[in-house]
């Protein structure tokens, strides 16, 4: 017997941030959207807890009990007092450090397989509250569709969206280290007064409405100075995707992923298309969103 979960990627059309905590976090104002790009995790039981991956960049994902997959299982067997005695395979598809909550999702993935498998019969507040103990981004992976989320991001109130907008992300040939990428904002912003993080007016509207040109003018990420002062290669793939076409770009989440909105899915595989032959990144993708959250198949 296994259970299979999918679990959707997720774009940042607005990341807000805060001046850093006094435990090392920062206060978020994070416009969550989900997109179809998905991972997939299958739960099956085994003499004890072991994680295997494969897809692009599998050899980057950790294995041992690190891995956010195994974290989530461990979670549950602990309240429930049972062994995480269980195989985690990981299909990956989400980029591997790539601002797109591959982890998150595959944490989420777990959990949802796992409280499945074992029939534990946890409420959806229950599975929640763990997910926001494994990471600032798991409870979106699990819930989906467009929410914002405020406090470390996990704080999460669901969002209205009056249509489907149509995405190309652009992977980078290395990965960033989402703490890293902090760090830098925090040196960055050394001196400055930081504003409290707020959800942009105009940006919730432009979801609400469908609005592709209002949202293309109004999506905004705060780390996106920081990932770029990390790896300066990337203004070039923005600026490739903006002349291919795209209606915006920006980083995705923490980076180095950069993320392209069209106005239609023929707009989108034309901005790939040329994207694609840059020379400016690595491998490109077209999603749409929203999509649901994470889901048993």
């Amino acid at each position: 017997m296994s259970v299979t979960v999918r679990v959707p990627a997720k774009v940042n059309v607005q990341l807000a941030v805060g001046a850093a905590r006094p435990d090392g976090f920062h206060d978020l104002a994070n416009v969550f959207l989900a997109v179809g790009l998905y991972d997939e995790v299958t739960v099956t039981p085994a003499e004890e807890l072991r994680v295997t991956c494969e897809g692009p960049d599998a050899d980057q994902v950790p294995l041992d009990r690190s891995n956010l997959a195994a974290r989530a299982a461990i979670a549950l067997a602990e309240r429930r007092g049972i062994e995480p005695a269980v195989h985690l395979h990981i299909a990956k598809d989400i980029p591997v450090a790539g601002g797109m909550a591959g982890g998150s999702a595959d944490g989420a993935g777990a959990l949802l397989a796992c409280d499945a498998l074992w029939g534990t019969g946890a409420t959806r507040g229950e599975l929640l509250a763990i997910c926001a103990e494994l990471g600032s981004d798991v409870p979106f992976s699990l819930v989906g569709g467009a929410a914002l989320g405020v406090g470390r991001g996990e704080l999460l109130t669901a969002l209205e969206v009056g249509g489907t907008f149509h995405w190309v992300f652009a992977m980078a040939g290395r990965g960033l280290s989402t703490p890293a990428v902090f760090r830098e904002f925090d040196r960055l912003a050394e001196g400055r007064e930081i504003p409290e993080p707020v959800a942009s007016a105009e940006l919730l509207e432009a979801l609400a409405k469908g609005d592709v040109e209002a949202l293309a003018a109004a999506v905004s990420n705060d780390l996106q100075p920081a990932a770029l002062s990390l790896f300066p290669e990337l203004a070039q793939t923005l600026e490739a995707g903006r002349a291919a076409g795209a209606l915006t770009a920006l980083v995705s989440g923490s980076g180095p992923t950069t993320a392209f909105l069209a106005r239609d899915a023929e707009s989108a595989e034309k901005v790939a298309a040329t994207l694609r032959t840059s020379g400016t990144c690595g491998s490109v993708r077209t999603a749409a969103g929203p999509v649901a959250g994470a889901a048993v198949v």
